[in-house]
């Protein structure tokens, strides 16, 4: 039965596959309609096929590397009189290699989509998710924003930081409105993002246990924000190893990061 989309929309980026494809699962899950949106028309296609026999399904394709995107995305769903209620800002992607790797245009494309694209998607659909009485916002961040930075993750690590701290304080200037926000900060998972960074070989070496699943890591942030948690640390192993992380001395951690990091990441 598809649900009253009068209810209001959740806007999921970057859906087309991982855990923004598997937060949308969860969302239709539970009745809510969506508006997915990423760069793969025909990804997003084939979910909005799976999904319509439970709830309305809107897409929109967009490529929020293109700094005019936000502002384009926001006018079409407006255009087609859909009221957003839930943003999941999901889409992001990894530059492996150390910083002086890569040329600057290649740093500046990844910082739009992360930092520049979902700011601004935020500040534009705010008002109408706190008009809602019971807006939610999941930023999609990772567990490498609560511990010390790795080599090759000079600024993976750092924008998901930014994320952890943008929910915190939405969340304080709009819980009086209602609307709850949540970090979503998942450890290693399995999805195509690895294979898009080129380190498919290099994580398979990792031990089962490191590993979560994406409809497992969906629930978790579905659930938290829905429950009021800030900040969301999906699977025992990871909550574990936060905890210890923040008893230890930062020096401690950034060098035991050191002597790992070419062990699950590109340093050179």
């Amino acid at each position: 039965m598809v649900s009253n989309a009068s209810a209001g929309f959740a806007l999921v980026t970057g859906a087309s596959s991982g855990i923004g494809a598997a937060i949308a699962r969860e969302y239709a899950n539970r009745g809510v309609s969506l508006i997915l949106t990423a760069r793969r028309v025909d990804k997003l296609e084939q979910l909005a096929v799976e999904l319509r026999g439970k709830v309305a399904v809107e897409v929109i394709p967009v490529d929020l590397a293109d700094p005019e995107a936000p502002e384009a995305l926001v006018a079409e769903i407006q255009r087609r009189g859909l009221g957003v209620r839930i943003l999941v800002n999901n889409a992001g992607y990894g530059v492996p290699g150390r910083y002086l790797t890569k040329e600057w245009p290649t740093h500046a494309q990844f910082l739009q989509v992360m930092i520049g694209a979902t700011s601004e998607l935020t500040w534009r659909l705010l008002p109408a998710i706190r008009a809602s009485g019971n807006g939610r916002i999941i930023n999609v961040a990772s567990f490498a924003a609560l511990v010390p930075g790795a080599d090759g993750q000079t600024l993976y690590a750092a924008v998901k930081a930014y994320l952890v701290r943008f929910s915190e304080s939405l969340s304080l200037e709009n819980a009086d409105r209602g609307v709850r926000v949540t970090a979503l900060c998942p450890g290693f998972t399995w999805s195509e993002f690895h294979d898009v960074t080129g380190t498919r070989e290099m994580m398979s070496k990792l031990p089962k246990w490191a590993w979560l699943d994406t409809a497992a890591v969906a629930r978790a942030g579905v659930e938290g924000v829905e429950r009021g948690k800030v900040v969301v640390v999906p699977g025992r192993v990871y909550k574990a190893m936060r905890f210890v992380a923040k008893h230890l001395p930062d020096s401690l951690v950034l060098g035991l990061m050191g002597r790992n990091s070419g062990k699950i990441r590109k340093v050179d």
